[in-house]
């Protein structure tokens, strides 16, 4: 991770860590090195946004960036991140800008990037990137006369994506009862358009964004107004977005939420069952539930474990041609449908599988167990040195002993603050209190807590 971009994009608070200056710059870096690669042939940049007031202020400033370097704009509008990357890939752009800060508050923004494939920008590119940022770069020229970019309204793009979108189910929806929590974000419209179109009755809240109310109380990371819709209602699912709509949960029959370790196995099932899954692995990331491997272990299902960050699950799908993968919170990747985690995609597959498998929500998750969990964050002076500790390595070593093959621990740095995360996994949560206090005594004995 760079100075300003991280795993998933250039993120912050609008105007305050993430400017508009920033924005300007990152269009102007972007217009001229994909130009520079035509000659006199323009550069190709599309870009979305989600509903966030300050989507449409990044939104002017990158297209007035990318233009004055001779580049054209192509507007998506409110759109999807997925649709982003499927919009780039499949219609020879030279690369996509998504304005987003995915599931954060409203006053919060980012800029992801995306190449030529739809995948996340390469490393070396977000380098110059950074480097022009700071003023350590040459100076890039402006365009000038026919030279200088124009903007174009494509909303095409998007109308493409949702017929893309549609085109993915093979069962009609008729006769299902849906919820579905649009987070007042990008999947606003998008969403309800496809399930309707499926033949679905569906029944939609969240989804009246006022450019300040995106995520709160709502979407994925505050599913409870989805759990009280699906009871209250008795519906046969609901699904539930983040700001951008790269992630997806859901909701059974009965309220009860289906976590993104919930689909991970769910699809995986489904898929050996068809002789679908490819190597017979799954990718997950290091904070998949224990459970889940119980389960996976069961079933007799392979599985590889990465870093946080769907970008990391994706690189080791891409490498290695596996079909599935994702995270706990919801970000999914069906490698031979999207590039990206797409929460849509994500809810289509959830219903291919109950309709496919006349089987509930609750029913097919029923085999995982999920196993109490406890993570408390320690800030310290110095993250690796205190991970990389002989006497805290000794303690984390005898908590996993102890353990078995009935739980797990997991200590890690975070990625972004002075803080070491001690997370446990057990039969019962007063063993995960017990263990996960055990390490962090260590860690305070040793001197590294401030």
């Amino acid at each position: 991770m760079g100075k300003y971009f991280g795993t998933d994009g250039f993120r912050g608070e609008a105007n305050v860590t993430l400017t508009v200056e920033h924005a300007y710059k990152v269009g102007r870096f972007l217009g001229w090195y994909y130009g520079k690669k035509h000659g006199e042939k323009k550069a190709r940049i599309v870009i979305g946004k989600d509903t966030r007031r300050s989507s449409y202020m990044f939104e002017y400033s990158l297209v007035a960036g990318l233009t004055a370097s001779g580049a054209d704009a192509y507007l998506l509008h409110v759109t999807t991140t997925p649709s982003v990357s499927y919009v780039v890939r499949t219609e020879e752009f030279d690369c996509g800008i998504m304005i987003s800060a995915s599931h954060n508050p409203f006053y919060d923004n980012g800029i992801k990037l995306i190449n030529n494939k739809g995948e996340k920008m390469r490393e070396d590119v977000i380098d110059e990137i950074e480097k022009y940022l700071d003023g350590d770069f040459e100076e890039i020229p402006f365009a000038t006369k026919e030279g200088i970019g124009c903007t174009v309204d494509y909303t095409a793009g998007r109308n493409r994506y949702m017929g893309y979108l549609m085109s993915l189910a093979i069962y009609s929806f008729k006769g299902m009862r849906i919820g579905l929590d649009a987070a007042n974000g990008s999947a606003w419209s998008l969403a309800k358009n496809v399930f309707d179109a499926l033949g679905a009755k569906t029944y939609v809240i969240n989804a009246a964004p006022d450019g300040t109310n995106i995520n709160t109380n709502c979407g994925s990371t505050h599913i409870e107004g989805l759990q009280a819709l699906v009871q209250r209602e008795h519906l046969d699912a609901g699904f539930a977005f983040d700001g951008d709509a790269d992630r997806c949960l859901c909701v059974d029959e009965h309220g009860n939420v289906i976590t993104g370790d919930h689909i991970l196995y769910i699809y995986g099932t489904y898929m050996k069952n068809r002789d679908k899954l490819i190597g017979n692995k799954v990718v997950t990331t290091v904070m998949s539930n224990f459970g889940l491997y119980k389960a996976f272990d069961a079933e007799g299902i392979e599985y590889e474990k990465t870093a946080v960050g769907d970008k990391y699950v994706y690189e080791c799908m891409s490498q290695n041609g596996y079909r599935i993968g994702g995270e706990q919170s919801g970000h999914i990747i069906f490698s031979k449908y999207a590039t990206t985690g797409d929460g849509i995609i994500t809810a289509l597959k959830m219903m291919q599988v109950m309709i496919g498998t006349k089987k509930t929500l609750s029913q097919l998750a029923e085999p995982l167990v999920i196993y109490p969990q406890v993570l408390k964050n320690v800030r310290v002076t110095d993250k690796t040195q205190a991970q990389n500790d002989e006497e805290v390595k000794k303690a984390v070593a005898a908590v996993a002993e102890k353990l078995g093959t009935d739980g797990r621990i997991l200590v890690r740095e975070s990625g972004t603050e002075p803080v070491v995360r001690v997370m446990v996994e057990a039969g019962t949560t007063e063993v995960c209190e017990q263990f996960v206090d055990e390490v962090i005594e260590v860690i305070k004995a040793r001197g590294y807590c401030i």
